[in-house]
């Protein structure tokens, strides 16, 4: 039996317009009434849940949206596509920790750096040569060009 947009929303814990938003990125989708009202099928709940769940643990929509994207569409996935689907994601989530764990790394050298300087600091800004010769703030004169009219 097909839901309303009310209904959905109600049911999980969102609101219509986010309904609506998920829909327009592809991440779920609607028939239509004769009435043209949306209806959805009961098995977006599901869909909604594991939405909610990647959210939760940093995944960003278009990274959902590809994933999703694969699973069927007028049907409720089998278990083994969404193991696949949380394997998919496991993999994800692993890179994104070592990238903070690297990110951390950085800043833990941050706090008595002193450089003080966006333009030499090696986390903003990682190809600094001169950051290599000396450390902290130097001043440093860049020549303007002359040109000559």
């Amino acid at each position: 039996m097909d839901m309303s947009v009310g209904q959905v929303a109600k049911r999980a814990g969102i609101s219509v317009a986010t309904l609506h938003f998920y829909e327009q990125k592809g991440l779920i989708y609607s028939s239509r009434n004769a009435g043209n009202q949306r209806r959805y099928p009961r098995q977006i709940l599901r869909r909604i849940a594991v939405i909610k769940a990647a959210q939760n643990v940093g995944l960003s929509l278009q990274e959902i949206a590809n994933q999703l994207s694969h699973l069927p569409k007028h049907r409720a996935p089998k278990k083994e596509e969404w193991e696949e689907l949380a394997q998919s994601w496991q993999h994800q989530l692993t890179q994104k920790i070592q990238s903070l764990k690297a990110l951390k790394t950085q800043l833990g050298s941050c706090i008595n750096c002193g450089c003080l300087s966006l333009e030499s600091c090696a986390l903003y800004n990682p190809d600094d040569r001169k950051g290599v010769l000396e450390a902290g703030a130097k001043l440093s004169i860049i020549p303007a060009d002359k040109t000559d009219d």
